[in-house]
């Protein structure tokens, strides 16, 4: 899936913010035109709305962690517990590589020290969902190879 971190930070060459230019890499994915993603995730860049607080990439991440995890039920949504705790732990995941997954903190404004690029976290955000993505497909292939047995 190189070619999708590489999708990413051309998106983010385009002028997309650091979560549009994530979501929009993996949209295709899950049958959701780019156009779409684009506007949903338009609101998440430069730490939320511009606010510096999470990180773009790393609220791009959760996005596509609900939208793979996600039931979809909107009678009984029973997939909610298991989508937050993907969050936090891809949150971890975040934090152990980068300190943060606050905007201000990772981009140093607030102490001058540049902890990550907008660019290493977009490759970071998407390594991580590439690495659950991984994950899935090796579950799958574990619970085919058990109904063959």
């Amino acid at each position: 899936m190189e070619s999708r971190v590489e999708k990413a930070l051309q998106n983010k060459k385009n002028g997309y913010s650091c979560s549009q230019a994530v979501v929009c890499a993996y949209c295709d994915l899950f049958g959701i035109e780019e156009k779409t993603a684009f506007m949903i995730s338009e609101g998440f860049g430069g730490g939320m709305g511009g606010m510096q607080l999470t990180c773009g990439a790393v609220t791009a991440l959760f996005m596509l962690l609900g939208i793979k995890n996600s039931t979809g039920n909107l009678k009984m949504p029973t997939s909610k517990a298991s989508t937050m705790k993907l969050i936090r732990d891809a949150a971890q995941k975040f934090k152990e590589k980068n300190t943060s997954i606050e905007c201000a903190t990772l981009k140093g404004i607030k102490t001058g020290t540049v902890l990550r690029s907008c660019e290493g976290c977009i490759e970071d955000a998407c390594t991580i969902f590439e690495n659950y993505l991984d994950s899935q497909e090796k579950q799958l292939c574990n619970v085919a190879d058990t109904n063959l047995a």
